[in-house]
């Protein structure tokens, strides 16, 4: 198998990081609303917790082009190599003058290392029941084009790994003598359940018309990017006004999670988990509170895992100074209540 899946000990939790996620560019990071060092505070908090450490930790490996190019158009690809090109989809207009042998060290190279993760996360999801990458959710990225702050397609990368390298559902007698079955789990329908503020048009204009792909997309009707062509892929669509807050904001994500779930029987989920949703953050324009996402995210994997269906969650978008915290506290939430752990049975 590829570089990017990885096998991992009984002692590790399914909870991917490496140090290289964090974007430090000179300083020039600090002219970007997104705090480029969300990721290692999350890391800090949870270490600091007790709950994971460097030796429990997922480290995973960088996506090379040969990875990319699964989704990714060659075109696309070398048009990174345009410093230019690349500052309109970081949306930091000084990176046009920066030589893009910079930018593909300070800048791309995390967000690689985040986007093998995120393909990691797909299969450990399979093994353990449940994922977490520390990074990640780069929802705006299509297969030839990126924006708002998305430069991989890693949500579609992840799925496609998985139709590819798990396509089939295979039975062996191995275990004979403690008459166990192996089950190599088959893939062929996914749930995406995006709960960033913003619309996901990058994985939404890649799986337009696959029927083996369900859609639910919650996000501010009023802000970025009013994708109507990709909001066509989109099975359950939930568009919602500015500054909905907990009552409402719960209410809805309950309602629209449950009729999905009835209407559809998923192989696995991806979970876009954005924290731009709190009051404060001026890109997302809604006002939850720490703790409606903290119950946010409880309910989604409750659902998920007593179900029995994997999920993988990625960070994506959240752009206060407070969201590496709340993440990692909604993190150590689902832990203290048995939603995730290290259990080595299989869900299948």
């Amino acid at each position: 198998m590829h570089t990017l899946y990885l096998n991992i000990t009984k002692e590790q939790l399914p909870i991917i990081y490496r140090k290289e996620y964090n974007v430090k560019f000179c300083g020039l990071e600090k002219l970007h609303p997104f705090d480029t060092k969300k990721y290692g505070h999350i890391f800090k908090i949870l270490t600091d917790s007790g709950m994971i450490s460097h030796k429990t930790v997922v480290v995973p490996n960088e996506a090379k082009n040969e990875h990319l190019l699964l989704v990714h158009k060659k075109k696309y690809l070398k048009s990174l190599k345009c410093s230019f090109k690349v500052a309109k989809i970081a949306e930091i207009a000084p990176l046009i003058l920066v030589p893009n042998c910079l930018i593909q060290k300070a800048y791309l190279r995390p967000m690689r290392f985040q986007t093998g993760g995120s393909v990691l996360a797909g299969k450990l999801a399979l093994d353990r029941g449940w994922s977490i990458n520390i990074g990640g959710g780069f929802h705006h990225c299509s297969a030839s084009k990126g924006g708002g702050f998305c430069v991989y397609a890693d949500i579609t990368l992840l799925i496609q790994f998985l139709f590819y390298h798990f396509p089939k559902q295979v039975r062996s007698n191995i275990f004979k003598i403690n008459k166990k079955i192996e089950l190599q789990f088959q893939v062929q329908k996914v749930m995406i359940v995006d709960l960033d503020a913003h619309q996901g048009n990058g994985y939404e204009a890649d799986f337009k018309g696959n029927d083996n792909i369900y859609i639910m997309d919650v996000y501010n009707k009023w802000i970025y990017p009013k994708d109507i062509r990709a909001r066509q892929a989109i099975k359950k669509n939930v568009p919602i006004d500015y500054n909905t807050s907990d009552e409402l904001y719960l209410k809805t994500i309950k309602k629209n999670f449950l009729e999905a779930l009835s209407e559809f029987k998923p192989n696995i989920i991806i979970y876009n988990a954005g924290t731009d949703i709190p009051a404060g953050d001026r890109l997302g324009g809604l006002s939850v509170s720490e703790q409606g996402i903290i119950s946010r995210d409880e309910f989604i994997f409750h659902q998920a895992i007593s179900r029995k269906i994997p999920i993988v969650m990625l960070t994506s978008g959240g752009y206060q100074k407070k969201t590496a915290r709340i993440i990692a506290n909604s993190i150590l939430n689902l832990y203290e209540l048995g939603l995730i752990n290290n259990s080595q049975e299989y869900y299948f």
